[in-house]
């Protein structure tokens, strides 16, 4: 599978209650990590793998995860296949993009991880379009991976890249990012 056929779906309809809780004065996709808003930088990095991208961000924000999805591929369905990156992933690297792609010439779902624990973006092969094409609500695609991984058709990509966990949805969360970018920038 070519990986210019696969569309990475960036999220950005949430709410960002939660940022705006911890005491963010702006929506979190439009804090500043490094003086550039955490959605910019998780285009970028879309754009710096050289995969497509569509940004999935309803007027009014949706009603959950699982209707931003389906809505990303719905637009999409000529795709080969999706990744699934929430827009608050600012510090993902472009290679683990592509890895996550490239999984998906050899399995229907590819799923990162990362230090013992999964992350973003997780990838589905056109074989998924029906399935994910009927999300809704907030529940994301956790049964659609765990049927695939039941049926042992998951590939477990294994990633040095904490940005693949690393999501921005509390202040607290915004300055560890700025952490981490800070410490990759020293190198």
């Amino acid at each position: 599978m070519p990986l210019e056929s696969i569309v990475v779906l960036v999220l950005a309809g949430g709410r960002g209650e939660r940022f705006r809780a911890s005491g963010g004065g702006t929506h979190k996709l439009d804090a500043l990590l490094g003086g550039v808003p955490v959605l910019q930088r998780t285009l970028a990095a879309v754009r710096a793998s050289g995969l497509a991208c569509h940004l999935v961000r309803p007027k009014g924000g949706t009603p959950g995860m699982g209707h931003s999805i389906a809505l990303g591929v719905q637009a999409t369905a000529q795709a080969a296949g999706w990744l699934v990156l929430p827009g608050d992933l600012p510090l993902v690297r472009p290679g683990s993009l592509r890895q996550v792609a490239q999984a998906l010439s050899a399995h229907p779902v590819a799923v990162p991880w990362c230090g013992g624990r999964t992350g973003h973006p997780v990838g589905f092969s056109a074989e998924c379009f029906a399935a994910l094409s009927a999300l809704s609500g907030d529940t994301g695609a956790a049964a659609i991976v765990r049927a695939y991984r039941q049926a042992g058709r998951v590939a477990d990509v294994a990633l040095d890249d904490e940005g693949i966990r690393l999501d921005v949805d509390t202040l607290d969360d915004l300055h560890r990012a700025e952490a981490c970018l800070r410490q990759d920038e020293g190198r």
